[in-house]
């Protein structure tokens, strides 16, 4: 996963301006006890934070793929 896709499916899932928030002020276990942020800039896989994420904000599995998006023509 890029960095771009974890931040796609971030604000899809949380909205821009929350996702941010989250990603600056929600420790992670998984990723060292640091944020989001932090992980990404410490070179942590995006895909593991985003999951880290899923998991402490209760993402149901079924929406951790992100939403469809369609091909453009």
């Amino acid at each position: 996963m890029r960095v771009s896709e974890f931040w796609r499916l971030m604000d899809d899932e949380f909205s821009p301006a929350y996702s941010r928030v989250l990603a600056r002020d929600l420790v992670l276990a998984g990723v060292g006890g640091t944020t989001a942020a932090v992980a990404l800039r410490a070179g942590f896989d995006p895909r593991e934070i985003w999951l880290e994420v899923c998991q402490a904000q209760d993402v149901p599995p079924s929406r951790r793929l992100g939403r469809d998006v369609a091909p453009k023509q």
